[in-house]
């Protein structure tokens, strides 16, 4: 049986944990209660020793009327042993009060310390659970009401909009029969219609401020409207929309409509080629799903709030059972009243709220369909299949053998050995090494995935990944693990064929084959081999390439710091497209690409393309959050570039100057990097905390874990040094060292990765954020700062 501890730490919200009873500290201190107690003293007069001295004929009377007095007077009240007082307090400003609970005890306990302990650390854990509850109520109840406004709006826009379409279709009639009647009186045409079509949009302009200001939104500058040089009304105005809770929590309600990004004008105020059309579908659509999406993250909250107390209530009973168990005591009854009539239990609010926000969503996003909706606001999660661990498994298998298979085949053909091999490594070898190193990546972030769940770490949220669609560890190593496999494959069969006397024309557009498989794979329209992730994948290269021009989410920039440690495999693809473009595989002239002047200064574009990418997305991060920091870490990726143009240099010049360049350049880049490793994405190195070098909160239960990983990731951080140490011997050890140290800068980042996942979710939950805020169309006036 589990324990109901490991249960309930399984159960709990991650990022609210510091919040739910401490059901460990409380049970705790119940053994403590327990060992407290003193035991009876022994008599010490040899007549008690004797089990028969002292009895009468009238014990069975006495044992019979003494049963027959407790049972008719068992349902007289019992006198209480605890008392609990609640009283109110009141915030600064008197809008807000709390219920603050405190229990005396009436009767005396043979180890009454520590149980006045026990009572008063029950206590507050009582009263932190029920200020939580209510923080997290009225914040939720704030954006429920900020929500209904703006799909009120909404509404209005949207009957607008259809009224309009029914006005234009009938005026262009009337307008063509007008018109036509104007042609046959001599009369000029287009003043009446051009003056009919200026009075249109001033009172379309009109009966959109009148229709919205119903709602209680009011226009700033309305008044003042001026006209084009057409006589066409020309609207500057910002929608205010007033808070829906007032008080100190009406702040934080307010937040939610102030942080939106869509601004008025963009919405309906902002005409179209000069013809007034304030409002068309395509605008009214981004609308609808940002308001839709704010929907199901609203009950999306309000669950986790639901699921906060009924866990909080389970765990009170259970710890005021084991209570009465110890103490030999009736305590639960009075203490667990006390409980049930506190916020957490007896508000109600969240549960209304969830009907509410249901019967909304069918009615507005769902066309009155309840299971169409309940699909939004409760995604089911595909659970784990067994036949994914069977194809794992299979798949590993494969791998292995086929890999012994390569290796007998590689040194039976002398491929490693022999000097007139070098050609295999020229041509052949970029290729395979992309994908063993696309294959490792995915392995290492398999792991990642398998350590994040293991330990607790919301990355779905971390990521906004979509609960039913997100890559599960199982997910991740099936792709890596059958793409290894397809690869491997591939360099048997390659061998094979070069044994078997196949032309090297023909043999080696096998690797191009392979690639090509992949990319169509990769574009694949079909619902099939993970279509989610594979589009999710390419929207965000998309983000990152274009990085000035989007808004920078977490996934972005941890996927581009990912192409940072992938530059050997860019470099690979660079000389794979040379290669097949140039048609090299028939003549089989590998130096065609390495000798052309194109070819060498690509070199530096694809080596500072992901440092100059994710220099851009700390500009654009600081442009929107203002936020010195983003400009420092750009210095970083800066440093790096210049870095990685310097040994590309040297490569090339072997000289004592570039050396000198290279050492300076490429150790300031690598303490900038392990600064920033270490003190900002992992959030270690902290001196005053209280794990002596590391941080406060650990996830990880064991201490050494975080230091072996700092020395870890120090030692593959100086990988350069091989640069200069230049341990080659021969071409074929010289690639084979380029890959070793490829693999070990890929396993680097993959490790990098959970502490900085990690770091990431212990700030969500210092500040309790398990719900995203989404941005609203429709924002008030204080959002222009």
């Amino acid at each position: 049986m589990v324990k109901f501890s490991k249960e309930l730490e399984a159960q709990l919200i991650p990022e609210w944990k510091e919040a739910f009873v401490n059901y460990c500290l409380l049970k705790k201190q119940i053994k403590k209660i327990k060992t407290s107690r003193k035991p009876k003293p022994a008599s010490h007069y040899p007549i008690a020793q004797h089990s028969d001295f002292g009895r009468s004929l009238f014990d069975p009377v006495r044992k019979l009327a003494r049963t027959f007095s407790d049972k008719l007077f068992s349902n007289s009240e019992k006198p209480e042993i605890l008392q609990v007082r609640r009283r109110r307090n009141s915030s600064e400003n008197g809008d807000d009060v709390d219920e603050i609970y405190q229990t005396e005890l009436v009767q005396l306990f043979s180890e009454e310390d520590e149980v006045k302990v026990f009572f008063a650390r029950l206590d507050e854990e009582l009263n932190k659970v029920n200020q939580f509850h209510k923080a997290k109520e009225t914040e939720f109840l704030g954006r429920g009401e900020i929500l209904k406004k703006q799909l009120e709006i909404l509404a209005e826009l949207k009957l607008i909009l259809s009224d309009r379409k029914k006005r234009n279709l009938s005026g262009s009639n009337s307008h063509r029969s007008f018109s036509s009647s104007a042609r046959n009186s001599d009369f000029s045409a287009g003043s009446p219609g051009e003056l009919s079509e200026i009075q249109s949009e001033t009172s379309r302009t009109d009966e959109i401020i009148e229709a919205l200001e119903r709602n209680g939104v009011s226009f700033i500058n309305s008044a003042t409207r001026s006209k084009t040089k057409g006589g066409k009304p020309k609207m500057s105005l910002r929608v205010d929309i007033p808070d829906a809770v007032p008080g100190a929590e009406g702040g934080a309600a307010r937040s939610i409509a102030t942080a939106t990004s869509v601004l008025w004008e963009e919405l309906v105020n902002n005409p179209r080629g000069g013809g007034g059309d304030f409002i068309n579908r395509k605008k009214i659509q981004c609308a609808e799903k940002m308001i839709r999406s704010a929907f199901v993250e609203l009950y999306r909250g309000l669950g986790l709030l639901k699921t906060y107390s009924s866990l909080n209530m389970i765990a009170f009973t259970k710890i005021m059972k084991k209570f009465d168990k110890v103490a030999g005591q009736n305590a639960s009854s009075t203490y667990l009243k006390v409980v049930k009539r506190s916020q957490f239990i007896s508000s109600d609010k969240v549960v209304r709220l969830m009907d509410e926000v249901e019967s909304i969503f069918t009615k507005h996003f769902a066309n009155n369909d309840r299971k169409k909706a309940m699909k939004f606001l409760k995604p089911h999660q595909t659970k784990d299949s067994h036949m994914v661990t069977f194809f794992v498994g299979l798949f590993t298998g494969c791998f292995i053998s086929l890999f012994s298979i390569y290796i007998i085949l590689a040194h039976l053909s002398g491929i490693f050995t022999s000097s007139a091999q070098v050609s295999y490594m020229e041509t052949v070898y970029p290729v395979f090494s992309v994908f063993a190193l696309l294959s490792l990546h995915m392995f290492m972030y398999g792991c990642n995935l398998f350590m994040w769940k293991n330990t607790r770490i919301n990355y779905t949220f971390i990521f906004e990944f979509a609960p039913n669609t997100a890559l599960r560890y199982r997910d991740a190593f099936l792709m890596g693990t059958t793409f290894m496999t397809s690869v491997v494959a591939a360099m048997v069969i390659h061998l094979l064929l070069r044994a078997a006397g196949f032309s090297a024309s023909q043999v080696d557009t096998i690797p191009g084959i392979l690639l090509l498989i992949f990319i169509c794979v990769l574009i694949c329209p079909f619902d099939t081999f993970y279509r989610p992730t594979r589009f999710c994948f390419i929207r965000i290269l998309r983000n990152i390439v274009c990085s000035p021009f989007y808004k920078v989410l977490m996934v972005d920039f941890f996927m581009a710091d990912q192409l940072t440690s992938q530059i050997p495999l860019l470099r690979h693809l660079e000389s794979t497209g040379c290669y097949f473009l140039a048609q090299s595989f028939k003549t089989h002239e590998y130096n065609t690409c390495k000798n052309g002047r194109i070819y060498r200064e690509l070199a530096y574009l694809i080596s500072f393309s992901p440092y100059f990418w994710r220099a851009m997305q700390c500009i654009r991060r600081w442009w929107d959050e203002s936020n010195p920091d983003h400009l420092i870490n750009m210095g970083k990726y800066v440093s790096a570039m210049v870095a990685a143009g310097v040994r590309i240099t040297y490569a090339r010049q072997n000289t004592d100057l570039w050396l000198t360049m290279v050492l300076v350049s490429s150790v300031v880049a690598t303490i900038y990097q392990l600064y920033w490793d270490f003190v900002k994405d992992w959030g270690l190195l902290n001196p005053k905390s209280k794990n002596p070098w590391l941080r406060d909160n650990l996830v990880l239960r064991n201490k050494n874990f975080y230091y072996l990983s700092i020395a870890l990731n120090l030692v593959l951080r100086v990988a350069w040094i091989e640069t200069i140490m230049r341990f080659r011997v021969s071409p074929v050890q010289s690639h084979l060292l380029d890959f070793l140290l490829a693999s070990l800068e890929v396993i680097r980042r993959g490790h990098w990765n959970f502490y900085r996942v990690e770091n990431e979710h212990l700030n969500n939950v210092g500040q309790f954020r398990a719900v995203k805020t989404v941005p609203l169309p429709f924002r008030d006036m204080d959002s222009d700062g």
